[in-house]
């Protein structure tokens, strides 16, 4: 390293040290230039990842191979240690995970890391996570602390970023990939938790909690292992919990579509039964309608006679009907629940519904 550089950038870290003592207690905040302080979280499934950095400018600087030189180096000042870039500016760069994680597919336990990149000429370089995260900058990096070391393939990118950012970008269920921006450079990390298991896990301890002691949290708990075929032998659990606490047509139906996932058909009809029995008129039409969209039109239009039987009184009923049969193809059924709508005096958007239907029949 250039004599002059090492000279000033020592003046620089002992300016900046000195200026948190020089004065008694009671100083005022005043802004930090000119690197200020920036932090980024990104929410990944239920888990956060966090990057608290320092922002550089390049203000004309040439930074590759020159400020930000290429590979391991050997500072002026510090432990002596080849060391990587500091990936920012100031005290070292942190990332703090929320949960266990892999990063570029190496697991990483939840807790606080310094966070240190390495660039070389040909845009190979080296995520390095360290156990050491509370030193300034890379001065006293010792690599015997380092946790985690991961190849990266540096990008070239058309946009010029002034000031050195972190963000995040490509997100998936499952992962995001953390970028480092500066000049026209891009430095990739793929992030990836266990978003299943990590839920799993935390509606176990949550259940535990106030949420269970309402039905509504062993529901929500068994609707997500549900939805994400994940761990349906404990949702059936919890579902039976539910169960327990309020029998009625959601809790009921939420374990007649577990068991269905599971394969155990004649129990899931068995479960569903008794859900219908006990569904509300709303449930039960929007139980059929499920149906008609799934092209069970005929099971539908079951659905929809048997609200009509037990809500006679209800011209929205009757139209639901008149939808059933008309998906069915079946015109004068279709026309004569459409009409018994209309004979009861239905609310305007039933009204409108049912003399939709019917004009596109060519009945009115």
């Amino acid at each position: 390293m250039p004599k002059l550089f090492t000279t000033k950038l020592i003046t620089v870290f002992i300016v900046a040290l000195l200026s948190t003592n020089i004065f008694p207690q009671g100083v005022i905040t005043t802004p930090r230039t000119p690197s200020p302080a920036a932090s980024v979280t990104q929410t990944i499934g239920i888990s956060t990842v966090t990057v608290n950095y320092s922002r550089p400018s390049v203000r004309g600087r040439k930074i590759w191979d020159s400020l930000v030189p290429y590979g391991y180096n050997v500072q002026g000042f510090g432990a002596g240690n080849r060391a990587p870039w500091r990936a920012g500016a100031n005290e070292n760069t942190t990332i703090t995970f929320s949960h266990d994680a892999k990063v570029q597919g190496q697991p990483v336990p939840a807790g606080e890391y310094g966070l240190f990149f390495v660039i070389n000429s040909d845009n190979a370089g080296e995520v390095i996570l360290s156990k050491d995260y509370k030193s300034w900058g890379s001065f006293w990096y010792d690599s015997t602390h380092d946790f985690l070391r991961a190849n990266i393939q540096i990008r070239d990118v058309p946009v010029m970023t002034e000031m050195l950012t972190y963000d995040f970008m490509n997100d998936t269920k499952n992962s995001a990939e953390l970028v480092l921006n500066w000049e026209k450079k891009q430095f990739p990390v793929k992030i990836e938790f266990d978003v299943d298991k990590i839920v799993m896990d935390n509606a176990v301890e949550q259940l535990k909690n106030t949420v269970g002691f309402s039905w509504q949290g062993y529901a929500s708990a068994a609707n997500y292992a549900l939805q994400n075929n994940t761990n349906l032998d404990q949702a059936i659990v919890w579902s039976n919990q539910a169960i327990a606490q309020n029998r009625n047509f959601t809790t009921l139906t939420l374990k007649s579509n577990l068991l269905k996932a599971q394969g155990k058909t004649d129990e899931a009809a068995k479960a569903m039964d008794t859900a219908i029995q006990l569904s509300t008129e709303n449930e039960l039409n929007l139980y059929a309608y499920g149906l008609m969209n799934q092209q069970q039109t005929d099971k539908a239009i079951e659905m929809f006679l048997l609200n009509t039987k037990r809500h006679p009184e209800s011209a929205n009923v009757w139209d639901s009907l008149g939808e059933g049969y008309f998906n069915k193809g079946d015109k004068k059924n279709a026309i004569a629940s459409f009409k018994k709508s209309l004979s009861m005096n239905p609310p305007a958007p039933t009204k409108a519904n049912s003399e939709k239907f019917l004009k596109q029949m060519g009945a009115m």
